[in-house]
């Protein structure tokens, strides 16, 4: 058995581990160890890899998938908003590279049609590097961000123009207006397939996978038919990185969408990083070493016209300079499909020898160089003055959840709190795992989706980030747990509660991050000693007083080991035992019609009114004159004893 090519494979992960560890000790971001990483594994460092072509087909996957989740993120709906800046800003930037490059080359000495072929190699930009810095800065769905990923896509709709129209610069081609044609009728003919997959088959499919309710199924019927759509495309000559994209367009606006998202995003992220070193191990580093000042200056040559080229065409679909910049910093370097255009550049003579060795020593360092550009963009777009005009937004903008809540689990318990938020008017967003579920609310139009709460990208698009609170109502307790711990680590201000059913999982949910633990076990002894006082006639006042009084006296119990440390250093004795409660002024009350000030709550009662919430406006300290009517919500603060105890003040008699 030979084991020459694990033992490889082997030697990239452990040296990609070793200098990421570096990378991370001193600062770099992750894209620039990769390639680094690539450098030392390749034949122009220690030779340590043979096998590069098969490193490369390896390598391939990573784009695939990382073009098959901006698929899914993105959603065919977007992307139809999105053609202007596709096609015209992509036009733009295309042309105005090749143009510029053209006429340098030739000013350079080099014949008309090599200047047009190192125009199409400069033209095209990293979309693995680009997609995964700007996500990783959080930035995809900024002007600047959604401008790079139109002009992306049609970058990657170019390639194939590109390729074909290579070999006639060569002298090697054939018939090109017949080449073309022939390629145009395949796209309609592959994007035909994929809209009826999309509307008849695809659908169907997921739903029966779904309902198996098995991840590893789930998992690998994501891949096949992601991978299927992406050797439909490359079967008929198109890229298999545009039919995983059109295959996540498929998914996107589907329930399944964050299910398949969270299943692929670790294979993503491996071959991704596979897919960076196999380009640092292209670069000939004796090369680079007798000719420094030559590389260098390529490269700084192809950063400059290519932000000027690509500010350029974000500025012609009407965007400010600022966003220009920012936008023309993005796309500043060379992509990894010029590398597969080179080749055939190889083939027909337009590129040899040491312009080869020049073309990939300085390719690789503008992609090295590009996390840092992208930092460099909003910081140089900011000192330009002045902030963005309203039409500066970019095309449908997802608007960013707020202050609101998440609900994980849609069972009876889920649908009381969703139905309360509701009438409350606050803002929801629900996460369920039952498709059938997800399917028959959503015809209801309940905003939930199906999805596992325990991924953190799945948390990510609920809007965890800005979410005020999340609920947990799901009946598996390592679930739980596992949700917990992955919003905590997300959100350390997120305020968690957790259903639970039984005490002694209480004190694990609690150390894990959450606020509040409800254990259906104190919950349901608490609803028998309610029945049984009712049998003995016990008043309901009395009743309610004492339901009070046993939540008060456990809830405060259990929650007690959720303090921070910092908080009970905080704590001063004074303060011990002291509440903040909110309570309604029902009409026929004591307090309806009443004075702050005839109605004695602090002189007599003990209580202190702090706040007054009437039809959604505050009053904060309101004054004794103030007068309460029917509705009022009070914030009231004072011992939790008398807060319990005075509750009746506010109720109708």
């Amino acid at each position: 058995m030979d084991l020459s090519f694990l033992n490889e494979i082997v030697l990239i992960l452990a040296m990609s581990v070793g200098v990421m560890f570096a990378c991370h000790k001193i600062g770099l971001p992750p894209v620039v160890g990769f390639l680094v990483a690539g450098v030392l594994c390749g034949p122009g460092g220690f030779a340590l890899v043979k096998n590069v072509h098969q490193v490369e087909m390896i390598a391939e996957m990573g784009v695939v998938l990382l073009l098959f989740s901006i698929g899914m993120e993105l959603s065919a709906s977007e992307l139809v908003r999105l053609k202007r800046p596709v096609f015209l800003g992509g036009l733009v930037q295309i042309g105005l590279t090749i143009a510029l490059f053209e006429a340098l080359s030739v000013a350079g000495g080099f014949e008309s049609s090599q200047g047009l072929f190192f125009g199409f190699l400069a033209a095209l930009s990293s979309t693995a590097i680009v997609l995964k810095e700007l996500q990783r800065r959080a930035e995809l769905e900024s002007p600047h961000g959604r401008m790079s990923l139109a002009i992306l896509i049609f970058q990657d709709l170019a390639i194939v123009p590109l390729m074909l129209l290579t070999p006639f610069l060569g002298g090697k081609g054939g018939d090109l207006a017949s080449s073309l044609g022939i390629m145009a009728l395949k796209g309609v003919g592959v994007v035909g397939v994929v809209l009826v997959l999309a509307r008849y088959v695809v659908p169907r499919f997921f739903l029966s996978v779904a309902k198996v309710r098995s991840r590893e199924l789930f998992l690998m019927a994501t891949i096949v038919f992601c991978l299927s759509v992406a050797l439909l495309t490359a079967s008929v000559g198109l890229s298999l990185s545009l039919g995983a994209f059109l295959a996540g367009l498929m998914l996107s606006e589907s329930e399944y969408a964050l299910n398949a998202l969270e299943g692929v995003l670790p294979f993503k992220d491996i071959f991704t990083s596979l897919f960076f070193v196999s380009v640092g191990m292209l670069v000939d580093v004796g090369f680079i070493a007798h000719n420094p000042g030559l590389v260098l200056g390529a490269a700084l040559a192809v950063i400059v016209l290519k932000a000027l080229a690509a500010g350029g065409a974000v500025m012609a679909l009407g965007y400010p300079l600022r966003t220009a910049v920012a936008g023309g910093l993005v796309l500043a370097q060379v992509g990894e499909f010029s590398f597969v255009l080179a080749k055939v550049g190889m083939d027909t003579g337009l590129l040899e020898g040491d312009t080869y060795q020049l073309f990939l020593a300085s390719s690789v360092i503008t992609m090295a160089v590009t996390p840092w550009l992208i930092q460099l963009g909003p910081v140089l777009a900011a000192r330009l003055g002045g902030a963005a005009p309203a039409n500066a937004q970019a095309p449908n903008e997802k608007t960013a959840l707020k202050d609101h809540l998440i609900i994980v689990g849609f069972g009876p318990g889920g649908q009381r709190i969703a139905h309360a938020a509701k009438r409350a008017g606050i803002a929801y967003y629900v996460l369920e795992m039952n498709i059938d579920t997800v399917r028959r609310e959503r015809e209801k139009g309940e905003p939930i989706h199906y999805g596992d709460a325990s991924y953190p990208e799945v948390l990510r698009h609920a809007g965890i980030l800005g979410a005020r609170v999340m609920v947990v109502v799901i009946s598996d307790p390592s679930a739980a747990r596992r949700m917990v711990s992955a919003a905590r680590e997300l959100s350390p201000a997120l305020r968690i509660v957790v259903r639970t059913r039984f005490m002694g999982e209480v004190e694990e949910l609690l150390a894990l991050g959450a606020n509040d633990v409800v254990p259906e076990e104190f919950e349901t002894s608490i609803e028998i000693f309610t029945r049984v006082l009712v049998d003995y006639l016990v008043p309901n006042q009395t009743i309610e007083r004492f339901i009070l009084e046993a939540r008060g006296a456990n809830y405060r119990m259990l929650r007690t080991p959720a303090l921070p440390q910092d908080g009970q250093k905080l704590m001063t004795p004074q303060l011990s035992g002291m509440d903040l409660a909110v309570l309604t002024v029902e009409q026929g009350s004591r307090l309806d019609g009443n004075t702050l000030q005839e109605s004695h709550l602090r002189r007599e009662h003990g209580l202190t009114v702090v706040a007054v919430d009437r039809d959604g406006a505050m009053t904060l300290n309101p004054e004794g004159s103030y007068r309460f009517q029917a509705g009022d919500k009070a914030y009231v603060f004072s011992r939790q004893e008398d807060i319990v105890d005075k509750a009746w003040l506010f109720s109708a008699a």
